[in-house]
């Protein structure tokens, strides 16, 4: 009699595709994302053919913020840390007391707000070195987004007695009307390089 071949048992992989979605699943459900953080924005339209754009900006409607080779922050003219960076774009964007040295107010109509004096012309103006540290990039361009989504946390709060992101898609609208986030980012470039050409 010969002798029997012994067979190793498998393992059955029936169910290691069912315990591998079940822990996708689970890190999707458990993971928390930070939504003061990321960068949003829209392009804007390229300019018509035959139409010339308008530059005519007022200089009291711009603040510029601008990061050095050293990641110095400059905003406004002035030497500004995180903290101070978001501070000062929260009272730019607002303009609480209405000061001929920040951006002008206009009347406008906002849904759910009726006629309202807001800073419809304001822009921020960003540019970085080229050398300019990426995180500190990103942690510019989250502060800047974060004085948004603060003013508009706080409108929310005042107007509606809730947050602004537990707020109907129509409430949302109104507030970010009242609060439109104008944030325009020039092309990197040295800030010790001399300027050629134009004037």
């Amino acid at each position: 009699m010969g002798r029997k071949k012994k067979t190793v048992p498998q393992i059955n992989g029936a169910s290691c595709a069912d315990i591998a979605f079940m822990l996708l699943l689970f890190f999707i459900l458990t993971t928390s994302m930070d939504t003061d953080k990321g960068l949003l924005r829209q392009l804007p339209r390229p300019p018509e053919k035959d139409k010339k754009e308008e530059q005519d900006v007022n200089k009291r409607n711009v603040l510029a913020v601008m990061v050095s080779l050293d990641n110095r922050i400059m905003c406004g003219g002035e030497e500004v840390n995180l903290a101070q960076l978001r501070a000062k774009t929260i009272e730019f964007i607002d303009n609480p007391l209405n000061s001929e040295h920040l951006p002008e107010k206009k009347q406008t109509d906002i849904p759910f707000f009726g006629s309202q004096m807001i800073t419809v012309d304001h822009l921020i103006s960003l540019q970085c070195d080229r050398g300019t540290n990426y995180q500190i990039y990103i942690d510019v361009q989250n502060e800047l987004a974060a004085a948004y989504n603060e003013l508009r946390n706080q409108l929310s709060m005042k107007q509606f007695n809730s947050s602004f992101n537990s707020l109907d898609e129509e409430r949302k609208k109104a507030v970010m009307e009242y609060y439109k986030q104008k944030i325009s980012e020039a092309e990197p470039r040295q800030y010790g390089e001399q300027k050629t050409g134009r004037r």
